[in-house]
């Protein structure tokens, strides 16, 4: 089969099994007209910001604006020295940009990988087209888990059901007649049909409802929300301070001018915390990179931050713990049932049926060869996770139709039944188990499962996944909590939990309370839920959340979407149906349940150590507000100039954050990230700046001369750099032998300023005879011994 060109301008589109039924759809010829009038499917669809977004994000930002000015004015009145502040800035801004325009290469690839290709009929052929390359009049065919991507009429329905409860927020789906409206953003839940596309791109109902700028949008995050709110209190402390800096440095005290611009501009410079959003930035890009690589695509970036904070983790059996797959192991007839005529229903189910799920594929895998594959039914019924079952009517050969019902034993059958013993022994042995019963009723009408007579179980063996145990073990040791939910019988779910290492109670879904409180009591005691509905599975999630939990939920099938869009993280098999991956914020493209630990590995270690390098951040912002106040009430010289700070800044922060914030961390995420931080960052800013203050003070009484104000400012720098340094050390615990040798390899860079003659001279640093310089080191050993009790005394006053 030769592909077909859909037309100038797009992409070969690829062939799939001709239709059997129904309209031929375009022609090519009327595909070019459409696309030549512009009637495309051409909502914006991009995976990331553009290059240019990119680079005005981390350019044009408000602190940026303000070191910008200050570091074109030191360039005029201060040596190069005191400007490394804006190379520095300079620097750092194109590392986030690099690291961001990776990061977004690494989505654009990833989405292409994961992008969805509906399947359109022209000339008489089914073709699968990008979405984007569907055109106005097209016919486009759906079925289970599809989504459908624009507005149209149906023009054919076998069965169609469709979910429009992230549209309308109705809950039940809607049962679809020729020549009734289909709107995008909803999805297909059972049978299957053809539309026609009514209105494409920018018209369609979904893009009217909120046109998507970018598929990856930025959700409520913690962290961002937190940083913001921090740099909020950060300028609102800066103002004050920074006004009263240059009335006293450039009024009160007559200095020569552009020595006191220097020294209000070395004041102003470290109370902005400049490179806190950017580490965030390249924590986040570089996670994304880094989970790119293992095939996973993260949908909205603080997903990697909201996985780090779940503490309960729902799953879906099938596609998750076991393999899509299943394979027929047995079959038993009932009261004297024919094999051989059980065998042929069978067949015609399977062949009765255009997009089979997976047990329905199992059963025709076992039998492709049976006599009654040949026959057309009369009527269907579609499978649906709701009803847990399907059915055909074929005719008899005396002229008779008679219908059959293909699903869960439990749910055909009453509870008394002889064959849900049989059923039930099963299920303890983790197999899943069909009922094929002859239906007493007509297929269309209101319950056709009533008086339904048992003919035969089909014994369905499900593959486990073999890194699943593993997975599920790894979320034991850190503390989270696996449930087990899924639509087929929990005996059997159970069981194949208990294969996997998880213990816990199985419990029937359909017994669980209805009341919401008592719901969240039922679902937080138990640990695995069988025959569980789609709308059972959004309700679990909501008690679980009700309790306080952060919850995440995978899920591959259409019954998960729903579930999966109310969790606070969705992850979704990239084998899934179309409609789970667009609600789902992770999709892991190999398909791997085990790749969810590198994500969960992912996210901790960027919170955790964001949170970790915040609090250094801060601290230089807190003592440096403190001391531009202590100058202006003591009206004296500000001690430091900016190249002091700068290397300050870069020794005691800017390298040991770079590192930090990207080393393993396993520690799960907790909440309150503002209150975290501030709780230590306000104590130790506070006694870093009075210990600093304290020794420039000792100095301006001890030194005089020409030279004092330069002795003055080395011997507080020294007190400064050692308490600085002391909270570097306490960031860094648990010490590893790479934290201790990155602490240590600081202090020998500070020391090695100290002692070569030409860095003395660049830094402006030297310490002048042996007093003052003695007294800087104790005053800073009293302070970082007061530092360590009172950041203890913290984390037991004030816990979060």
């Amino acid at each position: 089969m030769t592909n077909v060109d859909a037309g100038a301008g797009l992409d070969p589109v690829h062939p799939v099994a001709p239709p059997t039924t129904g309209p031929a759809g375009l022609t090519r010829a009327e595909v070019a007209e459409r696309v030549a009038r512009g009637e495309v499917n051409d909502v914006p669809v991009r995976s990331s910001r553009s290059l240019g977004e990119i680079v005005r994000a981390n350019v044009f930002t408000r602190f940026n604006a303000i070191i910008g000015v200050l570091w074109v004015v030191t360039l005029f009145v201060a040596p190069i020295q005191d400007s490394l502040f804006g190379f520095v800035i300079l620097a750092n801004t194109g590392i986030g940009i690099v690291q961001e325009w990776r990061a977004k290469k690494t989505l654009d690839s990833l989405a292409v990988i994961g992008e969805s290709r509906p399947t359109v009929r022209r000339d008489g052929t089914a073709v699968q087209v990008p979405t984007s390359q569907i055109v106005l009049g097209d016919l486009v065919e759906i079925g289970p888990g599809d989504k459908i991507v624009v507005d149209g009429v149906c023009a054919e329905a076998d069965g169609l059901e469709v979910d429009e409860s992230l549209l309308t927020g109705e809950a039940d789906p809607v049962v679809k007649h020729p020549r009734e409206p289909v709107m995008s953003g909803s999805f297909v839940v059972a049978g299957g049909g053809a539309f026609q596309a009514t209105k494409v791109g920018r018209e369609a109902y979904a893009a009217q409802l909120a046109e998507e700028a970018s598929r990856f949008t930025l959700v409520h995050s913690e962290l961002r929300s937190g940083i913001s709110t921090i740099l909020k209190y950060v300028t609102w402390m800066m103002v004050p301070a920074a006004l009263g800096l240059v009335v006293t440095q450039l009024v009160v005290k007559s200095n020569d001018f552009k020595g006191s611009v220097a020294r209000t501009i070395g004041g102003i410079i470290p109370m902005v915390p400049e490179g806190l959003v950017l580490l965030t930035s390249v924590a986040f890009a570089i996670g994304v990179i880094r989970l790119g690589r293992k095939q996973c695509l993260v949908q909205e970036l603080p997903a990697i931050e909201g996985l780090a904070r779940v503490d309960t983790v729902c799953l879906d059996k099938t596609g998750t713990l076991t393999e899509g797959g299943m394979d027929v192991t047995g079959l038993k007839p009932l009261d004297g049932a024919d094999e051989g005529r059980v065998r042929e229903v069978l067949a015609a189910l399977g062949a009765s049926d255009p997009r089979p799920n997976a047990s329905l594929q199992a059963i025709i895998d076992a039998y492709p060869d049976g006599h009654g594959a040949d026959r057309h039914p009369v009527s269907t019924l579609p499978f649906s996770s709701a009803r847990k079952y399907s059915g055909a009517a074929f005719e008899e050969g005396d002229g008779k139709v008679a219908g059959w019902l293909l699903g869960a034993p439990d749910v055909l059958l009453s509870p008394d039944d002889p064959a849900l013993a049989e059923t039930g022994r099963l299920n303890e042995r983790g197999l899943r188990v069909l009922l094929l019963a002859r239906a007493a009723r007509d297929l269309d009408g209101p319950d056709p499962a009533r008086g339904a007579r048992p003919v035969a179980l089909v014994v369905l063996e499900q593959r486990l996944r073999p890194d699943a145990a593993e997975t599920l073990r790894y979320f034991a040791d850190q503390d989270v909590q696996a449930k087990v939910i899924s639509g087929d019988n929990a005996v059997s779910v159970g069981a194949v939990a208990h294969k996997l290492g998880l213990t816990g109670k199985a419990v029937d879904a359909r017994k669980l309370p209805a009341d919401p409180a008592d719901l969240a009591k039922a679902v937080d005691r138990a640990t695995v839920f069988g025959r569980v509905t789609p709308q059972q599975k959004r309700e679990m999630v909501g008690a679980l959340q009700s309790e306080g939990r952060t919850v995440a939920m995978t899920g591959d099938g259409v019954n998960d979407v729903l579930a999966l869009k109310d969790a606070d993280i969705g992850v979704s098999m990239g084998s899934g149906s179309e409609a789970t991956r667009a609600v789902a914020q992770i999709v892991l493209l190999n398909n791997s349940f085990a790749t969810l630990p590198s994500v969960v590995a992912e996210g901790r270690r960027v919170i955790g150590n964001i949170t970790r390098v915040a609090t250094l951040f801060l601290v230089k912002t807190v003592y440096s507000v403190l001391l531009a106040l202590l100058v202006v009430c003591w009206q004296v010289e500000y001690p430091f100039l900016p190249r002091h700070l700068t290397l300050l800044s870069t020794l005691t922060i800017g390298v040991p954050a770079f590192f930090l914030a990207l080393a393993p961390n396993t520690e799960r995420a907790r909440p309150h990230f503002v209150r975290r931080v501030m709780r230590y960052s306000i104590p130790g800013g506070l006694l870093a700046g009075v210990a600093t203050f304290v020794t420039y003070l000792l100095a301006r009484h001890h030194y005089t001369g020409a030279g004092a104000l330069s002795a003055e400012t080395s011997a507080a720098t020294l007190t400064l750099f050692l308490i600085s340094m002391w909270v570097l050390a306490i960031i860094a615990r648990p010490y590893t032998w790479w934290r201790v040798a990155l602490v240590a390899a600081m202090g020998v860079a500070f020391l090695f300023v100290l002692t070569v003659p030409w860095l003395q001279d660049f830094f402006a640093l030297r310490l002048v005879g042996n007093v003052m310089p003695w007294t800087a080191v104790g005053v800073a050993v009293v302070a970082a011994a007061a530092l360590e009790l009172v950041w203890r005394w913290v984390g037991r006053r004030f816990p979060v």
